[in-house]
C-alpha cells in the first residue's frame, strides 16, 4: 500500500482489503504490481488463442480511481439494478471504477463483490 501515493486512495484501498477479505473469506494475492486479487481461475478465450489465470475478483488502487474487478460483468438485470443503487461510478466490460469509496453505498458494493465472487466460483472456466 505504500506505493499508492494518494492518501485518500491508500485509505480506500485498506478499506477494500477488509471488505474483500470478509466477503470472499480468502487472503489477498498480488497479481502483477498493482492488482490485489482473491482466488483464481483459468480462462480460455473463445474468440482467440488467449488463455491464462486471473483472480475471481479483486481491485487495484490506480492513480485515477479504484478499479474493482467484477468478472461476470454488468449485463444481467440484477446487476443493472444494483448499479442504479451504487452511487457515482463508471463501468467497462468487467471493471467498476470508483473515485473514492465515499461516493458509493458500501453495502451495495459488498453485494457486487459477493455476487461476482459466487458466480465466478460456480461458472466453468470463469464464464469465458
Amino acid at each position: 500500500m505504500k506505493a499508492v501515493e494518494n492518501d485518500q486512495r491508500r485509505s480506500d484501498a485498506k478499506e477494500l482489503l477488509k471488505l474483500f477479505k470478509k466477503t470472499t473469506g480468502l487472503r489477498p494475492k498480488m497479481w502483477g504490481e498493482s492488482i490485489i486479487g482473491y482466488g483464481s481461475y483459468h480462462y480460455k478465450s473463445s474468440r482467440s488463442t488467449q488463455e491464462g489465470d486471473w483472480p475471481l475478483t479483486g481491485f487495484s488502487p490506480r492513480k485515477r480511481n479504484l478499479s474493482i474487478y467484477i468478472m461476470p460483468g454488468f449485463r444481467d438485470k440484477e446487476t443493472k439494478d444494483l448499479l442504479k443503487k451504487l452511487g457515482k461510478h463508471k463501468t467497462s466490460v468487467s471493471c467498476l471504477y470508483v473515485n473514492r469509496l465515499s461516493d458509493v453505498d458500501l453495502e451495495v458494493l459488498k453485494k457486487f463483490v459477493s455476487q461476482s465472487f459466487e458466480k465466478m466460483k460456480n461458472t466453468p472456466n470463469g464464464g469465458y
